[in-house]
Parts: C-alpha cells; sequence; structure tokens
C-alpha cells in the first residue's frame, strides 16, 4: 500500500470535471449550443456505419478567445456541456455508431471468451494490506466477484484463514459500489471505510463492525473525490476518526464545492452535524490531504499535497491538542513517515532529486534539527518504511525497482535479492525489523514476500496470484532510445523468443510520462492475448515520471512537456529502425496523461502509427484548468494564466494542433460517462476535430461507458468489455487474425 505523500502523487493524475453549467470562457463569453447537432445524431442512427463512415458531419459552432493576444477559435466549445440534451444525443449516437463497428469485428467474441477464461482461472489478488491487531486487513479481488472485498486474513501471509467482513456486492446488488479506501482502529475491531458507485470516487465514510459484519449507524458524507482524494485515521483511543472532509453546500459557492479539503474529527456514536474542525482553512484551494498516525496513536500527521504537481507541506499534531507546521513548499519533503523511535523520517529531494532520508525528533520537530538517515545513492528513493532499526526502501532504477536496506545506527545499506527487470512494492511492517513486500514483473504474477530480520532470509508467501496467462516462451529486452535533445529513453520489450527483426511484427508501444509516477514492471495477464499472436509490447520510461529522480520529472512537466512527446517518439523510430515493426503495424495505447501523450503523438507524427487506444485522454489544454480537477493539475501542466505557460500548452495541446487534410491513424477513445478526474468533454471534443480532419478513411471511434468513471471502481464486467474491445480493434487495425491456441 502506498504511503500518505506518495499516494498523493499516485492518485493518477485525473482531471478535469466541468466547472460550470453555462461553461464561461475565459473572456467571459458564453458559449452558444448548436442545436443542428441532432441532424448528425440521426443520420447516424439511421444507418449501418463502416469504418469510412464514422468520420465528420459533427455541427461546428466558430467561436473565437483571446489568450495573451492570440486569437484561438473553438468549433466545438458546444460538446462540453455532458448535461445539454443534444450533447446526450451527439455522444450517443457515436456510441451506437463505435459499438456496431467493434461487434462487427471477428476476433471481437473469441477475445471476450479468452479473457474470461483469464479472469476466472485465475487465484485471488491480495493488496492494499494494512496491519491492525496482529492480522492483516486486505483487498481480496476475486475473479467470480464485481469489485473487490475486504477480508481479514488469519495469519501474516497467510490466505487459508482469510475472512470475508465486507463485501460490496450485498451493500449494492448492481455490482457498482467499490471501496475507496479503509482504515481499521488499532486493534482491529472497527474499519473505517469510503464507498462510492459507478466509478465517480465520490466517497462517504462508513463504519463496519468487524466481529459482526454489520454497519454502524454512522455514515459521513463528503470525505473523498477524484480532485483531492479523501482519507481517514483513527485516534488514540479509537473512539473516533479523523478525516478529510469537502465543503458542504452552503459553505462555499457550489463551484468550490470540490476544493478547500479540510480536517475534521468525528466521535463514533455522535452526530455528524456536531463533528469538530481540525485544521486546513488556511491550505491550497487544490490541497490534497492524507492523514496517518504515529504506532503509539499520540500523533497525527497530515500530508498536503499543493495540486498533483509534487509541491507538499507537513503538519503534525502533537500529544498536546496543537497542530504544527513542520515542512512547507519550498523545503522539497515529499514524504513523511512515523518512526519507531520517537523520531519523524522525511523523505527529501532539497538538492538531493534522487532523494536523501532525513531524521526528525518527535520532541523538536523542526528542519533545523534534522539529521541525515540515508545519504543519496545512484537509485531514487521512491518510497520508505521504518522499522524499528531498519528502514525498507524501495528504490527505483530507471523503471525496474528494488528493496533496500538501511541500519538506522550504523547507516550500512544492502539490497535484497529481487526477479529480474521487475518492481518491488512498499512494505508493510509486521513486528520488529520483519516486513511483507510484492515483486511481479511483466512475466511472474504479483505475490508478496516475508524479510525475517534474525536470518537476513526473504521467503514467498502463500498471498501470490496464480494465473492461467502462459509467458513461458516470452522475453523481456531492455534497450534505449536517443531523444531529441540526446537523453536515453529506456524501454522494455516483451515479445516471444526468437521473433525475427524483419520489420513486419505488430507492436504496440505504451508510455505515460508525468507526474513523477514510474512505469515499473507490471504482471497483465490479458497481455499474453497480443503475446501469444506473435505481437509485441513495449512500454517506455519516458521523462516526466520518476523513473530517475526528481530531475527526470521536472524535464517533463511545465513548460519542457513537449520532452515528454520527443521521447515517446525516438522510442517509435528506434522500434522501427532496429527492425522490429514498421508503420503499419505499429500501435500506440495510454490514457489519462498518458492519453495526452497520445494525443500529442498522433497529431505530432501522424505518419509514424497504425492505430491509437486512449483511454480518458486529454486533449484540449486550454480548457483543463475549468474543469475542477483540473485546477489540481495546473502544478504539473501550467496554467493559460501564465503566458509562457500558455504558449506551451498551445504549442501542444492535441485538440488545436489536429489538421484538415492530414492522414490519421486509426483511433479509438474510450471514456467513462462518471468520470471525475478527466472530463469527458475532452474525449468529445477530439472525436469530433479528428473526425472532421482526418482523409485516411481509417475509423475514429468514441466508446462512452455510462457505468463506470476514470477506472477505479469499476466492476469487472466494464473491465472485461473495454479490453475486449480494445484487443480487437488493435487486432483489427494491425491485421491479425486472433488464432484461440489454447
Amino acid at each position: 500500500m502506498l504511503h500518505p505523500s506518495l499516494a498523493l502523487r499516485y492518485k493518477q493524475e485525473g482531471t478535469f470535471l466541468m466547472k460550470s453549467k453555462s461553461f464561461l470562457s475565459h473572456t467571459g463569453q458564453v458559449c452558444c449550443l448548436s442545436a443542428a447537432a441532432l441532424t448528425l445524431a440521426a443520420a447516424l442512427l439511421a444507418v449501418p456505419l463502416n469504418a469510412s463512415q464514422v468520420s465528420g458531419g459533427t455541427t461546428k459552432s466558430p467561436q473565437v478567445f483571446s489568450y495573451w493576444g492570440t486569437q484561438v477559435v473553438d468549433n466545438y466549445r458546444w460538446l462540453e456541456n455532458g448535461a445539454n440534451q443534444e450533447v446526450q444525443n451527439w455522444w450517443q449516437a457515436q456510441n451506437q455508431a463505435t459499438r456496431k463497428y467493434l461487434d462487427a469485428l471477428p476476433d471481437r467474441i473469441p477475445i471476450v471468451a479468452e479473457l474470461k477464461r483469464l479472469y476466472g482461472g485465475s487465484s485471488p489478488e491480495f493488496s492494499g494490506l494494512i496491519q491492525a491487531g496482529g492480522r492483516l486487513f486486505a483487498f481480496k479481488d476475486d475473479p467470480k466477484k464485481e469489485q473487490p472485498l475486504l477480508v481479514a486474513l488469519g495469519s501474516f501471509g497467510d490466505t487459508a484463514g482469510a475472512r470475508v467482513v465486507f463485501d460490496p456486492s450485498l451493500f449494492d446488488t448492481s455490482g457498482l459500489t467499490t471501496i475507496d479506501f479503509f482504515e481499521p482502529s488499532s486493534e482491529g475491531r472497527v474499519i473505517a471505510m469510503s464507498l462510492s458507485r459507478a466509478g465517480s470516487e465520490d466517497g462517504s465514510l462508513y463504519f463496519l463492525d468487524v466481529a459482526s459484519g454489520k454497519l454502524l449507524p454512522d455514515v459521513i458524507a463528503g470525505v473523498a473525490y477524484p480532485t483531492g482524494g479523501g482519507s481517514v485515521c483513527w485516534n488514540a483511543d479509537n473512539t473516533g476518526v479523523y478525516y478529510t472532509r469537502y465543503p458542504h453546500k452552503g459553505e462555499r459557492a457550489d463551484s468550490d464545492l470540490h476544493f478547500y479539503q479540510q480536517v475534521y474529527h468525528h466521535k463514533l456514536g455522535a452526530d455528524v452535524s456536531k463533528d469538530t474542525y481540525e485544521i486546513g482553512v488556511d491550505f491550497p484551494r487544490i490541497a490534497e490531504i492524507v492523514l496517518s498516525r504515529s504506532f503509539d496513536g499520540r500523533s497525527i500527521l497530515a500530508a498536503v499535497a499543493n495540486g498533483d504537481g509534487g509541491e507538499y507541506e507537513h503538519y503534525l499534531k502533537t500529544p498536546s491538542g496543537n497542530w504544527t507546521q513542520i515542512t512547507k513548499l519550498e523545503d522539497r519533503i515529499t514524504d513523511v513517515q512515523f518512526g519507531h523511535d520517537q523520531a519523524l523520517y522525511l523523505l527529501s529531494i532539497n538538492g538531493t532529486p534522487r532523494g536523501s532520508i532525513l531524521r526528525m525528533p518527535l520532541s523538536d520537530p523542526e528542519l533545523e534539527r534534522t539529521s541525515v538517515a540515508v545519504e543519496q545513492g545512484e537509485s531514487t528513493i521512491e518510497s520508505f518504511t521504518s522499522g524499528v532499526s531498519k528502514l525498507f526502501l524501495v528504490e527505483q532504477q530507471g523503471g525496474p525497482s528494488r528493496l533496500g536496506i538501511v541500519d538506522i545506527k550504523t547507516g550500512q545499506r544492502d539490497t535484497l535479492p529481487g526477479l529480474p527487470v521487475a518492481s518491488a512494492g512498499t512494505p508493510i511492517w509486521l513486528h520488529n525489523d520483519e516486513v511483507l513486500f510484492t515483486q511481479q514483473s511483466y512475466l511472474k504474477p504479483s505475490a508478496y514476500y516475508r524479510y525475517y530480520a534474525a536470518t537476513d532470509s526473504v521467503c514467498e508467501t502463500a498471498l501470490r496470484k496464480r494465473s492461467l496467462a502462459d509467458y513461458s516462451d516470452v522475453e523481456v529486452i531492455r534497450e534505449f532510445a536517443v531523444s531529441k535533445d540526446g537523453t536515453k529513453i529506456p524501454m522494455n520489450i516483451i515479445m516471444k523468443k526468437g521473433i525475427k527483426r524483419d520489420g513486419s511484427n505488430p507492436t504496440i508501444l505504451y508510455g505515460y510520462g508525468g507526474f513523477g509516477i514510474s512505469m515499473s514492471p507490471g504482471f497483465s495477464a490479458n497481455r499474453s492475448i497480443w503475446a501469444s499472436q506473435g505481437g509485441i509490447y513495449v512500454t517506455a520510461n519516458l521523462r516526466g515520471g520518476g523513473e530517475f529522480g526528481e530531475e527526470w520529472h521536472q524535464a517533463g512537466c511545465l513548460t519542457r512537456k513537449q520532452n515528454v512527446f520527443d521521447d515517446f517518439i525516438a522510442c517509435a523510430e528506434h522500434l522501427i529502425k532496429s527492425g522490429y515493426t514498421n508503420p503499419k503495424k505499429l500501435a500506440i495505447q495510454g490514457g489519462s496523461n498518458g492519453g495526452l501523450l497520445m494525443g500529442a503523438a498522433l497529431t505530432q507524427r501522424p505518419e509514424l502509427f497504425r492505430a491509437v487506444s486512449s483511454r480518458a485522454g486529454v486533449y484540449d489544454m486550454l480548457r483543463v484548468e475549468l474543469s475542477p480537477n483540473g485546477s489540481f493539475n495546473t502544478t504539473e501542466f501550467g496554467t493559460v494564466r501564465d503566458s509562457a505557460q500558455f504558449e506551451a500548452l498551445y504549442a501542444y495541446s492535441p485538440f488545436h494542433r489536429v489538421i484538415d487534410g492530414k492522414a490519421y491513424p486509426a483511433v479509438l477513445l474510450t471514456v467513462g460517462e462518471n468520470d471525475g478526474r478527466v472530463d469527458p468533454m475532452q474525449s468529445r471534443k477530439m472525436t469530433a476535430r479528428l473526425q472532421e480532419a482526418t482523409t485516411s478513411g481509417h475509423p475514429i471511434l468514441l466508446r462512452v461507458s455510462t457505468t463506470s468513471g476514470h477506472g477505479q471502481g469499476s466492476s469487472l464486467s466494464d473491465e472485461i468489455e473495454t479490453e475486449a474491445d480494445t484487443w480487437a480493434f488493435l487486432f483489427d487495425q494491425l491485421g491479425i487474425k486472433y488464432l484461440n491456441r489454447q
């Protein structure tokens, strides 16, 4: 499970729900909606469609807006208002056209069957482990269930005695309710958990009695939302919780109800309306708060991110009951953890971009009183966990990661053995200096390993995933492309052994590049569908991520975002020059911030790619910050209110870089209607613009799910349908006939 400050970073870059139903422009001019959109809807619904017919026809309603003296024309501003009936008619027509196209693909049905076989035949997977009362609580992802279960494990690392303590499908038989996060009381008797529905991530806090499995009457609305996330932690005697709270209606303007997150306290059994304010009134408008407590429960920590760009400050509530700010944004402390020795441990990138760890005494919590516990090394410290006498580090190495151990007293630093080209998860402390941690690779499913300090040894536990996916004849090769400015960019090439580099192989290139998030090796059962047919799958470790520390991140954000796109294009060119594939056999894939990457790549170098699969993408960079979650992204992307940042945004904004008469690749844009991180209007506008402009004859498809959001909380059925559509589209566009080899 991610540590608090790191979890903020991994909020998944989300963006953008419209700020106002009248959607005012930056100039204050109200946009007009065109009734002519119904013409397209009627036309699309009237006739069957083939690939060449899914293009063009959306009514344009030109409007001109001025940014720093630059006149910008927007023909599709009217598509932003998702609540408008004409817009709903438009996307429903697009969705029907897309369904007709995808459902007619001959490989879709066997791919659905194979996905169901892979999911149904896999073992349950456990994640999000938290220790309380001498046992572990965890999410159990059961292939027979639409949503993960909350379970209590019999003992550390043992699955045989796992007991279900909460099944969301019994709470909501539709299968659409999910657990956003949970936190057990220290003795493990009561669990506080946030529940949300249909991928909305709009969470309310519930309390579960573990022994009886019954919900307590306390329910607190508005603790979580896609903008700032949500968090909860228990007070010292477990009689109540500290929790994140968004403004209630009437406390602020409606446009601010998903901002200004604060911390409140609730006493179990008390009237929620009497809950008391703790801290947050002076936090930034785009604050994202994660709460944690010391091992003795007497101190509370609030990690506060200033949006999604990697800036943090931290506040400590001492046993006296007072809150004290212990770090500021300019201190560049990205993570703070409680130690077992009455100290705080701070991950610093101030002058150490790959990370160093400082020790701060709880008795005198000031930066001036810190000492260095871990010096900066060759690897990047991605996260860490405190043991009694050791610190356990997840060390990032350009994509792959490993687990390191540092003796707190001597500073001696060692590395545990690990899988090749693999990733290690943040350890879970058990007791003394023993921890559980995950490892997985592209070819091996995730498993929990237990470190025994007494023998300095590691043992794989029963908490491991088994999969029917066969990667026995597949290998992973690490190669480097050279970007436009000479920077070397790692790539992980997953392919069958012995594939010839004759330039004919169907290949998918995946990228992300943003928010300091590292693309570490991860197992995917459904990727075996591609590998089994001779397809090559490549993941790129682009700038903007955290693979080589904060300098790597900073090189790909704000006005330097173009570096990310240059890196990705260089990877595509490398694959072609090295004989892995050719432009007619190369597809690209990404989502969210990676969807922005897809839009930039296909508009800057359309001739390089045959197909594009983009999920929940960001495309109109001039309108991002007007959506609530988009405001949180300005510290990563930039803002049009700054002239230099506007110029950078406008220069690469995919929606504005589409050129009439260009031959664009086939494109599948996938979006969830309930997405609170990236406003679905982004995909609507990009679809219309590409359909208007392209001359290739390749399809430009918009796929909308009405029962999901950004991806978190999606039901298993929805995920299978989405994956089947995506694979069928890519198989079709790259000319592969799916042969079920089972």
